[in-house]
């Protein structure tokens, strides 16, 4: 782990807490209430400003399979704070409810949320990734963000458990550190199980689960380009530069988002509505 030597904990300056974001559409028993890369930047920067901590997820088909094999990442769904749309087949499906929003990934998060973190003098910590993708995205963000405070950076090793006593001692030292907002990197649903107790444990902290993005920064891996991610087809690079990983993956995606949008599959078992979207949803 690399971490920066003057670690004292920043007090924030406290705000009253923000009201919980409203539900705009509900996905496989899964509420999605962010709009927008900006909703997600003002909703951030409230809970800040307030002292208050949070778990940000991005929703995406693979992460509607893996809830439904997985009742701890559905429990951590469910108790998300901010929940977006990530890939235009989420985007589409909230369509279908009257719901619209925007595609809104983890990777695309980074950066207005780094600028918005130095803006604000908020400190940040890198978690996840591996030690020479820390290292170089690190020295990107510094580049173009010369005042962001990057308390420290951390990968952890092969095999880690994102709910045990590493996990912990972990989350202890990222807040040790003095950073608030932590970027987690460890894909899902390792990320989201991280994040979901970490932020238990550290009520002012706030985790944005971003999946891959810091080895997009540090140029680790290629992300597809702008002209994939604009018509909604960033999946078809991937699995066209990485055929045998992605092809079971992506082939039970387009399987669900298939029997979604027919209408003929049940919602993944429903959790305790402990997050704010279940919390407010309406009957229906």
């Amino acid at each position: 782990m690399r971490q920066n030597s003057e670690a004292e904990v920043v007090a924030p300056l406290l705000t009253p807490a923000p009201a919980p974001l409203p539900p705009l559409a509900c996905i496989d028993g899964q509420g999605i209430n962010a709009a927008d890369e900006a909703q997600v930047i003002r909703a951030v920067v409230e809970r800040l400003r307030s002292g208050r901590g949070f778990t940000l997820f991005t929703l995406n088909l693979d992460h509607l399979v893996k809830r439904r094999a997985d009742a701890r990442f559905r429990a951590a769904y469910a108790r998300a704070d901010i929940v977006t749309a990530d890939g235009q087949p989420i985007v589409r499906l909230s369509a279908s409810q009257g719901a619209l929003v925007e595609r809104t990934t983890g990777a695309d998060l980074v950066l207005p949320l780094c600028a918005a973190a130095e803006r604000e003098q908020v400190p940040v910590f890198l978690f996840g990734a591996s030690e020479a993708s820390l290292e170089g995205a690190r020295t990107q963000l510094l580049q173009g963000f010369p005042a962001l405070e990057i308390r420290g950076c951390e990968a952890p090793p092969m095999g880690f458990d994102p709910t045990g006593e590493a996990a912990s001692l972990a989350g202890a030292r990222i807040a040790a550190s003095g950073a608030r907002l932590c970027f987690v990197a460890l894909g899902a649903p390792k990320q989201e199980l991280f994040a979901d107790r970490m932020a238990a444990q550290h009520e002012n902290l706030g985790f944005v689960c971003i999946g891959a993005a810091l080895d997009f920064i540090s140029g680790h891996q290629t992300r597809a380009p702008k002209l994939f991610q604009r018509t909604g087809l960033e999946w078809a690079y991937r699995l066209a530069t990485n055929p045998v990983r992605l092809g079971r993956r992506y082939a039970l995606c387009a399987l669900l988002y298939a029997r979604l949008r027919l209408g003929a599959a049940q919602p993944s078992p429903a959790e305790p509505p402990t997050s704010s979207w279940a919390l407010n949803a309406q009957p229906g």
